[in-house]
């Protein structure tokens, strides 16, 4: 009987850990991170953190819903890639069927939430970026590289979601927000696919720029959407969203993750494409922290 407990038991958390992987965690928590930025940002000093808790939640599950259906439609390319073939869908630990109810629980949940929380226009927003990530981004992967184009949109919808959370409106100080993280998709995408490139094209995707070549053409690519980066930067001090403080930190990261796409010019190596690929994750975050804490 404590040897069949024991058994349960194990198989209960193994399944609960496989669920959670299915979420991808850091991934959705960068996401709900962005939209809750975007509802202090608009909130300024009349933050209602029960709303805020909630639309953190939302976006959370929002992201979750939305990789697990990437993952139900990209599981037979899973499996062939280094990378992905160790995820509960490649390796039998969740079910196909599994996997479509757990996507639709956690995008009820997230829709539930947002709608009685937020707005109908947040809501609206929230399904047309699961329909765009899922349904039209993740198929495209295979068609070129327009898929980063168009995943970029719900990439960058987060912070908008949040403002609108508050607003009811998209407003000028949305787009704002909004366009700084849709071009700082470009070189996040670009350097994940010239690192994953040999995995990617194992599965046939074709993500990367100028031809999918990991080539001078493509390393410019890079360097120039970096490069906006730094004059976008800016943009809420200039409207006075937020003040100087942050658009000196801005300034600094935008120049410091401009700086590194010159080794990626010049050796074309996957150490430098490695470097790009964590500056991205560092830059929006602590970017987005400084003009939280600059309307203080």
């Amino acid at each position: 009987m404590i040897a069949q407990n024991i058994s349960s038991s194990t198989i209960f958390s193994l399944k609960l850990r496989a669920y959670v992987e299915l979420l991808k965690p850091r991934l959705s928590m960068l996401v709900a991170f962005s939209c809750a930025f975007g509802y202090g940002l608009a909130s300024r000093e009349s933050v209602n953190w029960q709303v805020l808790l909630m639309v953190t939640l939302g976006a959370f599950l929002l992201s979750g819903a939305s990789v697990c259906i990437n993952q139900i439609i990209e599981k037979d390319l899973d499996k062939i890639m280094t990378r992905t073939m160790n995820r509960p869908l490649p390796t039998g630990r969740i079910t196909v069927n599994e996997a479509i109810v757990f996507s639709i629980i956690c995008m009820m949940f997230s829709l539930a939430i947002l709608w009685i929380y937020t707005n109908p226009l947040t809501v609206v927003l929230s399904i047309v970026s699961m329909i765009l990530y899922s349904f039209i981004y993740t198929p495209l992967k295979r068609v070129g590289p327009v898929a980063v184009f168009v995943g970029a949109i719900p990439g960058a919808l987060p912070p908008l979601l949040g403002w609108t959370a508050y607003t009811a409106s998209i407003t000028y100080e949305a787009t704002i927000i909004f366009g700084i993280q849709f071009i700082w998709q470009f070189p996040h995408f670009w350097a994940i696919a010239w690192v994953a490139d040999d995995d990617y094209k194992k599965a046939g995707f074709k993500l990367l720029p100028s031809g999918g070549g990991k080539d001078l053409n493509t390393a410019i690519q890079i360097m120039i959407y970096t490069m906006f980066l730094i004059p976008l930067g800016l943009l809420p001090a200039m409207f006075g969203i937020t003040g100087l403080n942050s658009a000196i930190i801005s300034s600094i990261c935008g120049v410091a993750f401009f700086a590194q796409t010159f080794s990626l010019m010049k050796t074309g190596s996957q150490q430098s494409a490695k470097r790009i690929m964590f500056g991205s994750f560092l830059y929006l975050p602590i970017v987005q922290i400084a003009y939280l804490f600059d309307k203080l």
